[in-house]
């Protein structure tokens, strides 16, 4: 009986990739805040969603651990280190060194702390030839989750998401239907009874042909892949004038969901 709930991270985690109707984003953690809050009596639930696009695990521990800690919530949602595996010359050892000092940190504050792998990028044109890095956090990720009694969610073993439907157009984020098949697998993570089955087959589609596929790999590098670049040669980041959702209610969340399912 899980009764406050603090997600902390990056884009993943802030839901980037999920619209609500007013255009901030919804995402996977304030659709398992829900799913948490239904087993609760109605207003016995805290949500805060502390996670902001684009930062790297330095600053997520900086800004973010320490208002987490502060809150002692009964669940804190811990993904971080993406950011910087993504950067060249990182060491994933050396992140991953940073990130239990982390992990250590919260779990003396809250009574549980779930822990976040990467995903399988093979099928993912900018990413995929970071697969083997990515695939070495995840092995300390779990290590540490191992040593500090942390639940995993296992984003490398959700099959549903190798789908190009489960993304956004950026191809770097979780589309809706992605971030909900993410909270299936958290609830499921948290011995929650969900009510779908986050590997659930997609429906069929028609093949695509060579010329679709060249013209949708086109539009998104001109629209995606060069604004991207262009913000690492400027040292910007996406989420440098964004602010964290902060505290939410569920029935708000549910509203939001609702207003665009």
């Amino acid at each position: 009986m899980i009764g406050s709930y603090v997600a902390v991270g990056d884009s993943f985690t802030e839901g980037v990739g999920d619209p609500g109707p007013d255009g901030a984003f919804v995402g996977w953690a304030d659709r398992l805040a829900v799913l948490l809050a239904d087993r609760r009596p109605e207003g016995d639930f805290q949500y805060t969603n502390l996670a902001v696009r684009g930062k790297l695990l330095d600053q997520i521990v900086a800004d973010q651990v320490p208002q987490a800690v502060q809150l002692a919530p009964d669940l804190v949602s811990f993904c971080a280190g993406g950011n910087d595996i993504l950067r060249p010359g990182t060491d994933p050892d050396e992140v991953a060194e940073r990130f239990e000092r982390a992990v250590a940190r919260l779990t003396e504050a809250a009574g549980t702390v779930m822990v976040t792998t990467g995903f399988d990028t093979r099928g993912v044109p900018l990413l995929k030839h970071l697969r083997g890095k990515i695939a070495t956090y995840n092995g300390h990720v779990r290590a540490i989750a191992d040593r500090y009694g942390c639940p995993v969610l296992d984003l490398w073993s959700l099959k549903s998401v190798q789908d190009r439907r489960a993304w956004d157009a950026d191809r770097l984020h979780l589309s809706p239907e992605g971030h909900t098949r993410v909270a299936l697998r958290a609830g499921q993570v948290l011995g929650l009874e969900v009510p779908a089955d986050p590997e659930q087959p997609w429906p069929p589609q028609p093949p695509r042909g060579t010329l679709e596929v060249r013209r949708d790999d086109v539009h998104w590098a001109r629209e995606y892949l060069v604004p991207w670049i262009g913000r690492r040669l400027r040292g910007e980041s996406s989420g440098d004038h964004v602010t964290p959702k902060g505290t939410l209610s569920p029935e708000d969340i549910r509203s939001r969901i609702g207003a665009v399912a």
